[in-house]
């Protein structure tokens, strides 16, 4: 039979798990925590080690966390959800030390889903489970959130994260933690004393976005959409209108701006310019415009392949 507590504890020695304090306040002390299952894959797939962060819910409870897509945001919201359900049902938990408070309920609003077959498309969806949180949760309560409001308009869904903020601070009084895009949210923390911003750094690198997985205190400079999309694959003709349209609305005031913005930006401009339809052609398209293949020896041409794969190789 398998001894659950000796594999357990061999786990904490090999892995740095350890034995969390579980008590009936509603502190929540998380000191270098991890992603089991995401560290397991990392680990797996050698794509080098996970980066652990802090979460400290003591001071201010509720967490407002912004950053680009795939910096770590959601990750790190579920890996504290699961470090609280492994520490309450007496696991080791992955972190250097844990101190939590009993967690009565564990609400999360997470993903995006539809349920077509009641009638409820992704945004009612996300707003049934957002009002079950808002009308069931209380002060020893656990919540993680993210991206509340964007199934709908930009300002419907701002505003209907602000308000969700609000009650969360001043009625539900939990420990949550709130991810977002609506950088505006920000502001927020300078009247809400329990509310607390924070961030997953990055760095920009010659045009690119890399994710150093790192939480710390303090709000996005942006949210990196064009970089995570160049890295996604978008062709460059899609990315430079992208680019072309945020300059612009960012330069106008935000109401005027799609306006402003569909009478001053040309109709189809994000087709290919004719100078980009006529760029250069590269090494391997000259060389093969030179070529003449009825002329060559099985041995020329043989020659002529490893050539063009040295011209790959040099790019």
């Amino acid at each position: 039979m398998l001894d659950v507590s000796a594999a357990l504890a061999e786990l904490a020695v090999t892995q740095t798990w350890c034995r969390p304090a579980v008590d009936g306040t509603t502190a929540f002390r998380i000191v270098r925590g991890r992603h089991p299952v995401v560290e397991a894959a990392l680990t797996k797939g050698r794509d080098g080690p996970f980066v652990p962060n802090d979460c400290d819910l003591d001071a201010q409870r509720l967490w407002l966390m912004t950053g680009p897509n795939m910096a770590g945001k959601s990750t790190f919201l579920r890996q504290n959800a699961i470090i609280a359900v492994l520490a309450q049902m007496g696991s080791f938990v992955p972190a250097e030390s844990a101190h939590i408070g009993v967690v009565d309920r564990l609400f999360s609003r997470v993903g995006a889903a539809d349920d077509l077959a009641r009638g409820r498309s992704t945004f009612m969806v996300e707003m049934v489970e957002t009002a079950a949180i808002l009308n069931q949760s209380g002060p020893r309560a656990l919540v993680i959130l993210d991206e509340i409001g964007r199934g709908t308009a930009t300002y419907d869904g701002l505003s209907i994260a602000w308000a969700v903020i609000e009650h969360l601070h001043e009625i539900n009084r939990c420990r949550a933690l709130f991810a977002t895009h609506y950088h505006e949210l920000v502001s927020l923390a300078g009247r809400l004393s329990g509310l607390a911003n924070y961030t997953v750094r990055v760095k920009q690198w010659q045009g690119d976005v890399v994710f150093l997985h790192e939480v710390v205190r303090g709000a996005a400079e942006a949210s990196y959409g064009i970089q995570v999309a160049k890295l996604a694959g978008l062709p460059p003709a899609v990315l430079a209108r992208a680019s072309e349209v945020l300059a612009h609305l960012e330069k106008d005031e935000p109401a005027a701006a799609p306006a402003r913005l569909a009478a001053d930006l040309p109709l189809f401009s994000a087709l290919p310019r004719p100078s980009t339809m006529t760029a250069q052609p590269s090494a391997v398209e000259a060389e093969l415009a030179k070529i003449r293949p009825d002329e060559l020896s099985p041995k020329e041409a043989l020659e002529f392949l490893y050539k063009l794969r040295g011209l790959l190789k040099d790019r």
